[in-house]
């Protein structure tokens, strides 16, 4: 597996942007995306545990996918006391993930700026993702396939991106985004085809943005405990239909058989996708 650099860029153009990166599908981390925004500034730890530390939020911990706990929040907590274990810059195994902060929050949207760089944003999806040091969020792909501007705050992010053709080689799970492969710690012995696997990685720090290009993979770990937001945008009829096949194809089969036949189906899952890495290209 090789793991090439992410393209850092300042003061790019929305033409420079759409020729070089969102028409190739290629991802790059602007370090200079958000600097007109207040929440760039404004949103410390101390001004979120200080003005909204009371609300409640989900949290969710590392048996999130698992078949008899699939996508379930694990408990709830005042944001306040989360916050307070995140900035201790330690591992804890809680994890604010898809939050939309904004429904409980309304203000706080008065703090950031969509911008132009491209069409297409989806105003009404806007998510933010905390976690403490060394949190992971396993390999995927989104299920909506749109393309995702994801902003750090405060601390540091690692991200690890592999391109959708390689999807076969990172043992994609039939009828999901997910693949149980770590790209930070390969196993060669249960994943033998990743080893030819191609992809690009780079550290947001506070203030920086990374492009990830719909149907990309990422494989994301706090380097720090933190939190980021992710904007969302759509430039293709095409993502948009197998967005929503992808929905309807997580709800009624995967999360069905799920229920039904619990592990027998991971299990076939992942004979299915370790036959298919293994197909002649």
């Amino acid at each position: 597996m090789e793991l090439l650099p992410i393209d850092r860029r300042s003061n790019l153009s929305r033409e420079e942007f759409i020729e070089n990166y969102l028409k190739p599908k290629k991802p790059v981390i602007f370090t200079d995306l958000v600097k007109d925004w207040p929440a760039r500034d404004k949103w410390t730890f101390d001004w979120l545990r200080n003005t909204h530390g009371d609300i409640e939020v989900p949290l969710i911990d590392k048996h999130y996918h698992d078949p008899d706990k699939y996508f379930k929040i694990a408990k709830t907590m005042r944001f306040g006391d989360y916050l307070d274990l995140v900035e201790k810059n330690e591992p804890i195994d809680l994890r604010i993930f898809l939050f939309d902060i904004f429904k409980k929050v309304p203000e706080l949207a008065d703090d950031i700026i969509y911008p132009d760089i491209m069409d297409g944003f989806i105003k009404s999806y806007k998510f933010m993702f905390f976690g403490g040091k060394d949190s992971i969020t396993n390999l995927h792909y989104d299920m909506d396939c749109s393309n995702v501007f994801l902003t750090q705050f405060q601390t540091r992010k690692k991200v690890i991106l592999f391109g959708p053709d390689q999807s076969r080689q990172l043992y994609h799970h039939p009828y999901t985004v997910m693949s149980h492969f770590d790209p930070e710690n390969p196993d060669y012995d249960k994943f033998p085809a990743a080893k030819d696997l191609v992809g690009v990685e780079g550290v947001i720090g506070h203030g920086e943005t990374v492009f990830i290009p719909s149907l990309w993979w990422h494989h994301i770990r706090y380097v720090d405990g933190g939190y980021s937001l992710a904007l969302r945008a759509n430039d293709s009829i095409f993502t948009f239909v197998k967005g929503g096949y992808n929905l309807v194809r997580h709800q009624l089969v995967d999360r069905g058989m799920t229920k039904m036949l619990g592990a027998k189906w991971r299990d076939w899952k992942e004979t299915k996708a370790a036959e298919r890495a293994l197909e002649p290209a």
